[in-house]
């Protein structure tokens, strides 16, 4: 067999998987391509399976293992173990993947309401909420029911005896004025909405209450609030308890004792006592207060500091269902009260910054709970607790990845850490064994030298960057300015430091590296010394650069520090060729390594964030931004495209929804005008250089995607909520065009494909590995009139596999023998009109189908080696062909052309002997059955069954099979094992080879003694 020249080694081999094939520079207009031709490309998840924030949990009162959680990004779930796992039930349903509330009705638990939008008001919550969402089957189905202009759904509350009747408590849109806040009411389900409770066009309910003996009395929390990209204000006149006892027809403010100025208000009146009332008020003279006489009165109860933090994040409170006296308050931690909010002492759980709790009404030890890193259940009043390790919800703002294989992929989640995972494995899935920490903090941006990635660094809130070792698992500070920057004010810093801090490292001279504060920062020698080569960047107008926060506290965790870079790109064609952009709207460029500097913002854009800057990799010239103004309430997506360094600037939003704000623009390295955007509802792809977007959501859950970045023949996405996703078959989607669209059949050039060594299966909460093998990709104009088949010849023209559309039955299953390692079919071709997809796991074609038996080792055919394959596609009598190359796994000791032809016959020799043992045994027992069948000769049935025991040996007469006191005497069994180490990674042994030849000579001596007993 031929392969081509000896040395398809590990670095050949990772060359020819990373390049793929060039296709001709060439637009095809986006009208003009049917969505069908891209329809079998597919999202894969890449993990991490470890929780984001939640903000919004429920329990089943009925079934106490039954909770939901609601993630700010990643949608609604539900477990009903308690949460061991956990299932996505919005996918498909909801238009926005940000919860705010969910509300089991108590009169029918199959009746769930959800209002979308977290509720805290986060400076980097992109995601907002579309209204509510309804289910009458227990979340197996959704339906949209209204409220659309909310934004944010703090709470809703369900009559106990009617679930026709529902509050929502509509906090509003964080970014501005809005005279859609309010308590509303709807009496029929959902269908009409009656606003209730209004204040001012900036107050809106952060809480509501109601008495669990009197559905008509109810307490409304109104908070006065307003974010703005540089500061975020809680407090003020419209701060206040609301309270009504008709159904919320009317509402008296109350006072006896609250404060004058409040900002967040937590409230809960005790279901035990409704003259009790608790709430966590954000205040000067803040903390918990106590009503006893159903809120006529109050008293200031707890003032510690430690459980008022960040009132405007925090102010939770809620009261136990069964103990008036105990009461529960949520901030940074979770603290619990048995004398009626005097004295809280800690509740320990997993992760922290706690924003939500549900406790069973039956039995108060039941308790669902979310916090930023997850939601969690406990079945013991918060001494233990589940897992967050089992949602794959976490928020990610910027991706990285390196060329090594496989590709690690480096990020860092919200309230998390920076880490770094891998794109796939060779162990069946990506698990939290493949993570590893990576240095910097929750909200960096990640850079290295990509070919040699043992240096990482990594920024972190406040100005912090770091330096990681891979090599020692170290991680060290090297901060530009080591100042504790927290709680200053902007305009008082020597520099400033954005939430998200950019940084790169030039990969012409991976010595280099670049922050960016409001100045551009550059270091030669690892992080010792730093220097500004430039000039501030940012418009720096003194009313964005002031005190955060107020008027009653102070924010000093630096996501509202303003007028400071987002973004740096160094050019891929010329170091010196340096793009920066701000939080402020500014593109700056330098093309003398910051000897001189020139404003490029495009004309007209108003004040945006520069969220992304591309520089095209096929010119120079060229370069796409991303920018987003919805912490100015606009959520117009704004992208431009230029092609003379800056000077005229396009704009490329034609074909994305008026209110999906762009937030990144890649161009593919490979074919020249493809483009992929990600925004705040997903993914979009051009054809045509940004003239015109189609949707590329595909198979990708709702949920902000906030970066992409292209490597080889995948599409690698961040989201915000949702984990990190690949798009694999980007060599398809590069080579259609409306032509190959009409063709009647077009088999696409596939990638070159692996021969990996793989292990086990992926574990529960494993992100799947990509398919084993080689994937085919292949349009078709229309739905065939017959059967379409693909067959794959070896590097000799030899047909090795033949795969068809229609089904074929394999082997016939059996359900008696216990833990056997049956075959199965391959799955039909797809035959749909447009694009389809279809992988083959370079095994040869199965074994002859014969009877279950005992096996005791794997029961697989041998993997294709090395070498060009040739692939035909056959379409209503039309053929068309291309080419494969499998290449060997990178990184394993290299084999010669020799070794892997050696190791290709010896383990087609014994694929061989299986087949011929398979066959023969096929006939001896359907002779048996025959003889059986009609009382025949009883020495030959006994003869044919001694035949059986030590060839295939039959299983035990029980079904069971003891795979390790029942001794092992099959033929068969002996040549799989020895094929299992044929097929392996290294040249074939001589032992192999003797013991190859031995089992030959065995087995033609059991043949003929089975064909002299098939003739009598």
């Amino acid at each position: 067999m031929a392969y081509g020249k000896s040395g398809l080694c590990a670095c050949v081999a990772l060359a020819a998987l990373l390049a793929a094939a060039p296709v001709a520079a060439q637009s095809a207009p986006a009208q003009a391509l049917p969505d069908s031709a891209y329809q079998a490309l597919s999202w894969r998840l890449v993990g991490p399976f470890r929780g984001g924030r939640v903000t919004a949990v429920a329990g089943h009162r009925a079934q106490p293992t039954t909770f939901y959680l609601g993630a700010t990004g990643g949608g609604l779930w539900r477990t009903t173990d308690a949460g061991t796992t956990w299932k996505n039930l919005s996918d498909g349903f909801f238009r926005t993947a940000t919860i705010g509330a969910i509300a089991i009705a108590p009169s029918n638990p199959d009746i769930l309401y959800v209002g979308t939008g977290e509720a805290p008001v986060r400076g980097v919550a992109a995601a907002s909420g579309d209204g509510v969402y309804k289910s009458v089957d227990g979340g197996s189905t959704w339906r949209w029911i209204g409220l659309g202009a909310s934004r944010q759904i703090s709470r809703i509350l369900v009559d106990p005896k009617n679930p026709d009747i529902v509050f929502a408590a509509v906090q509003g849109d964080p970014w501005k004025a809005s005279e859609d806040r309010g308590v509303y009411r709807s009496d029929d389900g959902g269908a009409t909405w009656k606003k209730l409770l209004y204040v001012d066009p900036t107050t809106g309910p952060s809480d509501l209450s109601m008495d669990a003996h009197d559905p008509n009395i109810l307490y409304a929390a109104m908070w006065d609030h307003q974010r703005t990209p540089w500061n975020v204000r809680s407090g003020g006149p419209g701060s206040g308890i609301w309270k009504s006892t008709d159904g919320g027809a009317h509402w008296s403010r109350l006072g006896g004792g609250l404060p004058k100025l409040m900002g967040r208000i937590g409230v809960a009146v005790s279901p035990v006592d409704s003259h009790r009332l608790y709430a966590m008020i954000e205040a000067e003279q803040g903390g918990v207060y106590r009503s006893d006489d159903a809120g006529a009165t109050w008293t200031h109860t707890n003032a510690d500091q430690g459980i008022r933090d960040r009132g405007w994040y925090y102010s939770h409170i809620f009261a136990d269902p069964k103990s008036v006296d105990r009461v529960y308050v949520l901030a940074a931690s979770m603290v619990v009260s048995q004398d009626g909010g005097k004295r809280f002492t800690p509740v320990h759980e997993p992760h922290g910054d706690n924003h939500s709790l549900w406790i069973n009404p039956d039995n108060p030890d039941v308790m669902v709970e979310g916090n930023d890193g997850g939601g969690i259940v406990s079945l013991d009043a918060g001494r233990t607790w589940s897992s967050e390790m089992n949602q794959p919800t976490g928020q990610f703002y910027r991706i990285e990845t390196d060329d090594v294989w496989p590709y690690r992929i480096y990020s860092a989640q919200q309230d998390r850490s920076s880490f770094r995972i891998p794109s796939m494995t060779t162990h069946g899935g990506i698990g939290e064994q493949d993570w590893a920490d990576i240095g910097g903090g929750e909200s960096s941006f990640v850079a290295m030298d990509r070919k040699h990635p043992r240096l990482v660094y990594a920024t972190s809130l406040l100005g912090g960057v770091s330096e990681f070792d891979s090599d020692t698992g170290t991680a060290h500070a090297v901060d530009p300015y080591p100042m504790f920057q927290g709680f200053k004010r902007p305009s008082d810093l020597k520099w400033r430091f954005n939430w998200n801090a950019p940084v790169r490292v030039a990969q012409q001279e991976p010595n280099v590296i670049y922050v960016g504060a409001n100045v551009l920062l550059r270091s030669e020698d690892r992080g010792e010394r730093w220097t500004a080569i430039s000039p501030d960047l940012t418009r720096a107008r003194p009313a964005t650069i002031g005190t955060i926060g107020g008027p009653i506290m102070i924010e000093g965790a630096g996501g509202e520090t303003y007028a400071t870079l987002t973004d740096i790109v160094v050019s891929p064609h010329d170091p010196k060729t340096i793009w920066t952009g701000s939080d402020d709207g500014l593109v700056h460029l330098t093309r003398d390594g910051g000897a001189s500097w020139q404003d490029v913002t495009p004309k007209g854009l108003p004040e945006a964030d520069i969220n992304a800057i591309e520089v095209s990799p096929h010119d120079p010239a060229s370069a796409y931004i991303a920018a987003y103004r919805y912490k100015f309430g606009d959520f117009e997506p704004y992208a431009y495209k230029t092609g003379d360094f800056g000077k005229t600037w396009t704009a490329i939003t034609e074909g994305l929804p008026a209110n999906d704000f762009v937030e990144v623009v890649r161009e593919d390295p490979v074919r020249k005008g493809l483009l992929y955007a990600g925004a705040g509802w997903g993914a979009y792809v051009s054809f045509d250089d940004g003239a015109h977007w189609r949707p590329l959501q595909l198979n990708l859950p709702v949920a902000p995607v906030t970066d992409l970045q292209v490597h080889g023949d995948e599409l690698v996405a961040s989201t915000q909520g949702r984990a990190i996703w690949i798009l694999d078959g980007l060599e398809a989607l590069r080579a259609v065009t409306p032509e190959t669209a009409a063709e009647p059949a077009h088999l696409f050039a596939p990638a070159p494909a692996l021969r990996l060594e793989r292990g086990e299966p992926a574990a529960p909460n494993d992100a799947p590995d990509p398919p084993y093998g080689a994937t085919f990709y292949y349009s078709l104009a229309s739905a065939p009139a017959g059967e379409v088949t693909m067959d794959v010849l070896d590097p000799n023209g030899v047909l090795i596999r033949h795969f068809s559309s229609e089904t074929h039955v394999v082997a016939a299953a059996d359900t008696t023998v216990k833990g056997s390692d049956r075959q199965p079919p391959p799955e039909p071709l797809p035959a749909r009109a447009g694009l389809n997809r279809y992988s083959w796991d370079l095994r040869l074609a199965p074994f002859t189908p014969v009877d279950d038996t005992m096996r005791f080792v794997s029961y697989h055919p041998p993997r294709a080696g090395p070498g060009v394959y040739t692939v035909r596609l056959t379409v209503d009598g039309k053929t068309v062909e291309q080419k494969l190359q499998v290449l060997p796994q990178p990184g394993l000791t290299p084999m010669s052309d020799a070794d892997w032809a050696e190791q290709q016959r010896v383990s087609r020799r014994l694929y061989d002997l299986v087949n011929a043992d398979h066959r023969e045994t096929d006939l001896i027992r359907k002779r048996e059955a025959d003889l059986v069948q009609h009382n025949g000769d009883k020495k030959l049935i006994a003869r044919l069954e001694a035949w059986q025991d030590q060839v295939p040996q039959a299983p035990l007469a029980s079904g069971l099979v003891d795979r390790i006191g029942y001794p092992s005497r099959l033929l068969s069994t002996q040549i799989l094992y020895t094929l299992s180490i044929a097929d392996g990674p290294a040249p074939v042994s001589a032992a192999v080879k003797a013991r190859t030849s031995e089992l030959e000579a065995q087995w033609a001596k059991m043949q003929a003694e089975g064909d002299r007993l098939l003739k009598q």
